[in-house]
Parts: structure tokens; C-alpha cells; sequence
């Protein structure tokens, strides 16, 4: 099974760095590896949310087609449907998911977390693979006072 974290990045941060994923997949894995060192924990800190455990899993029960279990002693929760099988542990800063494929996540995970929140970035460590759960919605307002020239 894969092994997949979930971050909840503030809004201001997700909207910057949205075309900018590799950077922030390098600080993420930066912070990881290096989880000591104050600066890199301060700035963690600082782009990150916390997430909300109990809202959280009670969106995940509501999901049509899922059974939840959660084992108490271990903090871990399982979803699943005849299918597919996720093993889920949520953290202070971050969930993370074992799963065999994305698409068993793309099932059972992907969509109540899209509901939840709109700004989730998506690491796998073992084979680099990063990216966010949903695009980011940047509405811009146009501007009369641009003109183009050829």
C-alpha cells in the first residue's frame, strides 16, 4: 500500500504557490526530514492549518457508499465500500492515508475532503508524486484600464 499526506494550506499560501507546487512539495519535505529545526517549524506553522478531527469525521460518516471504522486505541480509522480500503490516521497538521491506488482515494476520501476544504495539497514521499485535491478558484476582476497592444 502507498502512503499518502494531506496539508491543509491557508488560503493566501494556496493561491501563491498553486503553480508553484514543486516549491512548496520541496519546503513540505524540508519541514519532514528536518522537523527540529525552528525556522523551517515556524513557517510550517505559519502556511498551514490544523485539522478539525470531529467535523472531519463526521463528513467522512455522511459520505454515501462508505463504512467507517475507527479503532479508538490507535487514533486510526478505516473506510471502505465493497471495492476499495482506506486506512486513515488525521493529525494535528495533517491526514495521513494508506491506500493501494489514488482512485481507491479518488472514491472514498477525495470527495469529502473537497467538500470540507478547497486548499489541500497531496504528497507522496516514496515517489515524489505532489499536487493539490482541487483546483484553486481565483477570480480576478478585469481591469478597463488595460490596453493591449500588437
Amino acid at each position: 500500500m502507498k502512503e499518502y499526506k494531506v496539508y491543509w494550506i491557508k488560503e493566501e499560501f494556496a493561491k501563491h504557490y498553486y503553480y508553484k507546487c514543486d516549491i512548496l512539495f520541496r519546503f513540505l519535505k524540508e519541514h519532514y526530514y528536518n522537523q527540529l529545526r525552528n525556522d523551517l517549524l515556524m513557517q510550517f506553522n505559519f502556511i498551514t492549518e490544523n485539522f478539525p478531527k470531529d467535523p472531519l469525521i463526521s463528513q467522512l460518516i455522511r459520505q454515501p457508499k462508505n463504512t467507517l471504522r475507527r479503532e479508538y486505541s490507535m487514533d486510526k480509522l478505516e473506510i471502505g465500500n465493497k471495492r476499495e480500503f482506506i486506512t486513515l490516521h488525521i493529525e494535528e497538521k495533517h491526514i495521513k492515508f494508506r491506500c493501494e491506488t489514488l482512485q481507491d482515494a479518488e472514491a472514498l476520501l477525495f470527495p469529502t475532503l473537497r467538500r470540507f476544504h478547497p486548499y489541500l495539497f497531496i504528497i507522496d514521499n516514496d515517489y515524489e508524486n505532489y499536487g493539490w485535491i482541487s483546483p484553486v478558484k481565483i477570480s480576478t476582476a478585469y481591469n478597463n484600464d488595460q490596453v493591449l497592444y500588437s
